[in-house]
This record gives structure tokens, C-alpha cells and sequence, in this order.
């Protein structure tokens, strides 16, 4: 059963190394891509300097859905993992703890929950896991979902979460402890990033409201 660990990053040279340093040294993990969103900083850069990572480059921001489906595109793995790119703390064991349910067949999807990381990241987290980008997922599960649900943006999560529950899959949650992930105010100053936040909470909504 092989495994593809895909990871969207836009503009995430700062922390998309410590992502794939964990990545790298799970060893059921059998290919790993690295989807830059049109980003014009270093990302694409980074990544290519693990040995072993697939990258691929969108010569514009698509959105998180889009280079997700990106990255699902250019692989044929029976099982996907999805990582954010900005994840703090993420050590191999956490990334088992969403691979191995699903690996052995106990779920069909499995959500990580931040926990005893951050306050902030750790609240939004418990009262919407759902919204969460570390999922592990059966192939078979990304295949049935329709074209425009990959072109919802921040929406996807809420999306895919939708499509788990009118499929009545089985969906486990695992607590991530101590991984947490930079606040988009941190990465892109206050006026920037609470302009991101916006879009991002306008995406999630448009899909809640389906």
C-alpha cells in the first residue's frame, strides 16, 4: 500500500524545512511533494534541497484546493497525506498517528488536532476540528470528489469533511501534541494577514453554507 505525503505551501521558506525534515524520516511514507503555490519567495527552493521531494511549481496563487489537487494529480498513491507547510513542532510520530488508522485499515480518513501547542491554534482546533490541513485520506475517498470542490480555496477542508460525512465514512480524530502553526499575522504583518484571515473565513463559510 504506498503512501504520498503532499503539502501546499505559498510563500513558507521559513518553516516548510522543519515540515520536511519530519516527513523525511517516516519511513512508510513513500513519495512526497511539495505543491508552491505561485509563491515568490524561496519555498520552491527549500523544498528541492531535500533529496527525495517532488516539487511542483504554479506560476500563479491557485489556492490551498487547487495545488491540492495539484499534488493529488501527480501521484498515484493509495494513501494521501496533506500537511500544511507552516507547522511548528511536527515531529515522525505525529505524522504516523494520522498515517497508521488508516494504513491498517481502521478509518477511511483521519483528522490531527493540535493539542498543548499554542492557546490560540489549540482553541480554534477543538472547536473545529473538521477545518483541520493535516488529514490523512484513502485514495479511493479523493477520487469520487468532484472538480469544483478542489477550486474552493481555504474552503477545501470544510469541503472534504462534507463529503466524509454524506458518504458516511469513518473519520477518526488523533491529537497532534505539541505541533501548532504560524498565525498568518506572524508570516504576513497585521494588515496583510487579517486580509488573509477574512478570505480564509469567507471560503470556510461559502462551503458551510452548502
Amino acid at each position: 500500500m504506498s503512501v504520498s505525503a503532499i503539502i501546499p505551501a505559498y510563500n513558507e521558506e521559513k518553516h516548510i524545512g522543519q515540515v520536511l525534515y519530519a516527513v523525511k524520516r517516516v519511513g512508510e511514507i513513500d513519495d512526497i511533494v511539495v505543491v508552491s503555490d505561485g509563491s515568490t519567495d524561496r519555498t520552491a527552493e527549500v523544498a528541492c534541497g531535500f533529496d527525495g521531494v517532488r516539487v511542483i511549481e504554479l506560476p500563479q496563487n491557485m489556492g490551498k484546493g487547487y495545488a491540492m489537487k495539484a499534488g493529488l494529480d501527480n501521484t498515484s498513491a493509495s494513501i494521501v497525506l496533506f500537511l500544511d507547510a507552516d507547522l511548528i513542532g511536527l515531529e515522525p510520530h505525529h505524522v504516523r498517528a494520522l498515517l497508521l488508522p488508516v494504513f491498517h485499515g481502521a478509518a477511511d480518513m483521519v483528522l490531527g488536532v493540535f493539542c498543548s501547542g499554542r492557546g490560540m491554534t489549540d482553541l480554534a482546533q477543538k472547536l473545529t476540528p473538521f477545518l483541520t490541513g493535516q488529514r490523512a485520506v484513502k485514495r479511493w475517498v479523493l477520487d469520487m470528489i468532484g472538480e469544483e470542490v478542489w477550486s474552493t480555496g481555504y474552503g477545501i477542508e470544510m469541503a472534504l469533511t462534507r463529503c466524509a460525512r454524506k458518504w458516511n465514512l469513518r473519520v477518526m480524530e488523533v491529537p497532534l501534541y505539541g505541533v501548532t502553526h504560524v498565525m498568518k499575522e506572524e508570516k504576513m504583518g497585521a494588515m496583510r494577514g487579517m486580509a488573509e484571515r477574512l478570505k480564509m473565513y469567507w471560503e470556510i463559510a461559502k462551503q458551510l453554507r452548502m
